[in-house]
């Protein structure tokens, strides 16, 4: 038997496994610190009432012979599709179709999967990824075969990193050879950084200009308050030729333990077959969905459709608004200690520049030893992410307002 050798390439672990094992080990060590945990993004608020009423409602029509449903269409139902369409881009002038809308269990999956369509391995596509990047661009294509062996930095051969520093506002530069696939994310995990209409128009551009496939991650883009920026890169013209856009109802809705997303993949896309044959990669993904996977929970459905209604559209700003509040005192607290912040406006994570002298992982150990707080070393998101640490507003207020007097005790 013959394993994948492409997952052996990859670094000795997952980033945030990593962390888990060391909060594991510290929490043995000490059992009466009150540990609170200001790294991994996951939601903390309890499900908007709106959502939680649709939800039930679900679970109860599936407990009658009238209202049971088994398995649904694999790419979503399609009360859910047009209702998206009709919120998310309809709206922002951004054309997107419901047929063009495919309904998941998470955009971790997506942006993960959307490999299968493209060629990978030797010969198959040159990818750049912006640097820092979320650990799961990266590492799926380690697996895919896309990539060499990491070099010391933990930098792999074959993908071209385009570094998103304070010294261009975190959004990275546009690749300096021509590359088949770029994978952009904002607003940005783990910077917090946006990005312009003008920005954004110049990427579409570039990518039509060299027929390269733009993915574009925007699970961040309800925390957006800035009415001037993008929430969708459909709001760029041209972009139906060039784009993928994954959304997720986790950061938005709070549904992390739930799973529902969407992904979608516009008719006016094509790549080429390997005989330089034009081929839409709607059919090719419509067909990968549908057997591999399927379909999200009829119960998960009705709660993203709830998000929609205007009880659930209320609950959902204002739980969003919440986040964006801690965000608020978190950067204000950081700021208030002289180091120096990125992020928090328009995302709910902070980007903080770590003293001078010290690592990301050894910053990370002393806010852990010193104040009993978790944060994500940034260079677990990559090369550039040395020197920072990512911190997150998903929590309780009590927990916010109490990590930030420990940090201000333990680094002042």
């Amino acid at each position: 038997m013959l394993v994948n050798d492409h997952y052996l390439k990859l670094q000795a672990g997952y980033l945030f496994p990593e962390i888990a094992r060391r909060v594991s080990e510290f929490s043995q060590q000490n059992p009466d610190a009150r540990v609170i945990k200001l790294g991994i993004g996951d939601v903390t608020e309890p499900l908007p009432p709106a959502i939680v009423d649709a939800m039930r409602r679900a679970v109860e029509d599936l407990g009658t012979r009238e209202g049971f449903h088994g398995y649904g269409p694999e790419q979503g139902y399609q009360w859910l599709r047009e209702k998206i369409v009709a919120n998310e881009y309809a709206p922002r002038g951004a054309r997107v179709e419901a047929d063009e809308v495919f309904v998941s269990d998470g955009s971790k999956c997506d942006t993960a999967n959307i490999l299968d369509i493209l060629a990978t391995g030797p010969g198959g596509i040159d990818v750049a990824l912006v640097d820092p990047v979320y650990p799961v661009y990266r590492d799926t294509n380690v697996m895919a075969g896309n990539t060499g062996p990491a070099d010391e930095s933990g930098s792999y051969e074959g993908l071209e990193l385009l570094p998103a520093t304070a010294d261009n506002d975190f959004v990275a530069p546009l690749p300096k050879q021509p590359v088949d696939v770029v994978y952009l994310c904002y607003p940005n995990n783990p910077t917090g950084a946006t990005i312009t209409r003008d920005r954004l128009a110049e990427w579409v551009a570039w990518a039509r200009e060299h027929e390269a496939l733009l993915l574009f991650d925007a699970a961040y883009e309800a925390y957006v308050t800035d009415e001037s920026l993008p929430r969708s890169i459909y709001e760029i013209e041209g972009a139906r030729e060039v784009a993928i856009e994954f959304r997720s109802f986790s950061k938005k809705a709070g549904f992390t333990g739930v799973r529902c997303a969407w992904t979608v993949v516009p008719h006016d896309l094509v790549g080429k077959a390997s005989d330089g044959e034009r081929v839409a990669l709607h059919g090719l993904w419509n067909r990968r969905h549908g057997t591999k996977f399927n379909g999200a929970s009829y119960i998960s459905q009705r709660g993203a459709e709830a998000v929609y209604s205007d009880a659930g559209a209320e609950q959902v700003a204002s739980m969003n608004a919440f986040y964006l509040e801690n965000a608020r005192r978190v950067r204000e607290a950081v700021e208030g200690i002289g180091l120096r912040v990125y992020g928090g406006r328009h995302c709910p994570y902070v980007w903080v520049k770590v003293p001078e002298g010290a690592t990301s992982w050894d910053f990370f150990e002393r806010l852990l030893q010193e104040a009993h707080i978790v944060a994500t070393p940034g260079n677990g998101f990559g090369a550039a992410g040395e020197g920072y640490i990512r911190l997150s507003a998903f929590n309780s207020r009590e927990n916010v307002d109490e990590a930030t007097r420990r940090l201000e005790r333990a680094l002042s």
